[in-house]
């Protein structure tokens, strides 16, 4: 029940919580303190939020749960308006519509009414876009970002395989790589073919009959952990992500592992990529926030198109 107009102002917000490790019955709505910003820090009104493998494994007492402290507000894919800015900040002011993926590793908050973070955690928020669509982008565009333009430097003709490709990471990574005039492979179960293929995968392999095995591929990203480095060419690129490369792999390639950070430079990227209608976002379901325990418990399934993203 609210509190009588004329009784003291209670300064708190909606957040999901959790005080420990476990399935996804540990998620409850609370009211929590409402965050204020530091200086060079902004306060951002959630309007929607991304909810990724790392949250429900956090959530789970994997992922990041040894960067973490109880009681627990898990998220980091942000889309909302700046409604306050700390001393300092001179790229955002209050109205702005942002998106962005603040403070990873560490805890950020994002299942909430409202975050602080710096201000540079921060990118304007793609034009067109709805803030549902925004929150789907920043964790996932920014891996495969960080990945292909960063790490791989891919190149025009370049060929490059993403496993997983119909999923978060993945579904960016195809569309970044085309972006960047590759050659792209992209392995999935047969039914989502047509769905790599309208987003511009030169070629789409059942990973269940192994037969993308011999490819004469440039650069190799692996987003479930296990492939094998065989398709990659004499000097080419493993990248292993989100676990890394943790086995023995041929003398003649590089291997890198990947952990996404903060990046605004990233962010703009990504969001000329999107204004420019070079990268779509795929949104697969949307839950209010109250709810965050079905959609983690869908994500979990294993079989997401694209993104889940929770509606604040």
């Amino acid at each position: 029940m609210r509190a009588e107009s004329n009784s003291p102002k209670l300064v708190g917000m909606r957040a999901i919580t959790q005080n420990e490790f476990g399935g996804p019955g540990v998620l409850t709505l609370t009211d929590v303190p409402k965050p204020t910003p530091l200086p060079t820090e902004v306060l951002v009104k959630v309007h929607a939020a991304g909810v990724n493998p790392v949250d429900w494994k956090t959530r789970a007492g994997g992922g990041m749960a040894g960067l973490q402290t109880f009681p627990l507000v898990l998220g980091w894919d942000v889309s909302g308006v700046v409604e306050e800015v700390g001393f300092g900040v001179t790229t955002l002011e209050p109205g702005d519509e942002v998106f962005g993926m603040p403070w990873f590793p560490r805890a950020a908050g994002a299942y909430a009414e409202y975050v602080t973070a710096p201000s540079r955690h921060f990118a304007k928020k793609p034009e067109g876009l709805s803030h549902v669509e925004a929150a789907a982008l920043p964790l996932a565009a920014l891996t495969a970002w960080q990945v292909l333009v960063d790490t791989a430097d891919v190149r025009p003709g370049q060929k490059v395989l993403v496993t997983a490709a119909a999923g978060g990471v993945g579904h960016f990574a195809v569309q970044i790589a085309k972006a960047l005039g590759a050659h792209v492979i992209g392995t999935a179960r047969e039914p989502k073919h047509a769905f790599l293929a309208g987003l511009g995968a030169d070629e789409v392999v059942d990973y269940t009959k192994g037969d993308y095995e011999g490819t004469d591929v440039d650069v190799l990203v692996d987003l479930v952990g296990g492939a094998s480095p065989d398709p990659v060419r004499p000097g080419g690129l493993f990248v292993g992500v989100p676990s890394g490369v943790d086995r023995p792999v041929r003398d003649d390639i590089r291997t890198s592992p990947i952990l996404v950070e903060p990046d605004r430079a990233g962010l703009e990227g990504i969001a000329a990529l999107v204004e420019r209608g070079e990268l779509r976002v795929h949104v697969d379901a949307t839950f209010p926030l109250a709810d965050a325990g079905q959609a983690h418990a869908l994500g979990e399934q294993g079989r997401t198109q694209g993104k889940i993203v929770l509606e604040v």
